[in-house]
């Protein structure tokens, strides 16, 4: 599915705040904790858990969220399918980065081991 110009601009007002509690639900309800999302938020962005804290309470938007982070340098390794989407055919460097953070936290939710989420490499 190619991305459209429609869809980049809803990521880019997406809201942080208001996507972070649905976060949270789906890994608890997967048996996953809270601790566990901030590593994989921590591993993508290089924020901590009081700079991400910071950012719901400044009610930022995905645009600045992923302004402010500093990406891993292992993220181009994520890879596959989220939300209908290929994440290595979107174009559009915002959405690309906002997929990542979906697909981190779907397979937490999945019950994916860690050092996989977090693409350790073997050895």
């Amino acid at each position: 599915m190619k991305v459209t110009d429609a869809h980049n601009k809803r990521v880019v007002e997406m809201k942080f705040f208001s996507v972070y509690p649905h976060y949270v639900t789906k890994v608890e309800k997967k048996g996953r904790t809270i601790a566990e999302l901030h590593e994989v938020i921590t591993w993508l962005t290089g924020f901590d858990t009081a700079k991400i804290q910071e950012l719901i309470d400044r009610k930022v938007t995905f645009e600045t969220f992923f302004e402010e982070a500093t990406l891993h340098p292992n993220a181009h390794l994520i890879k596959g399918v989220i939300c209908g989407y290929r994440i290595e055919e979107i174009d559009n460097e915002l959405t690309r980065k906002a997929r990542y953070l979906d697909k981190l936290i779907d397979e937490l939710a999945r019950g994916r081991k860690m050092e996989k989420i977090l693409r350790v490499p073997k050895g």
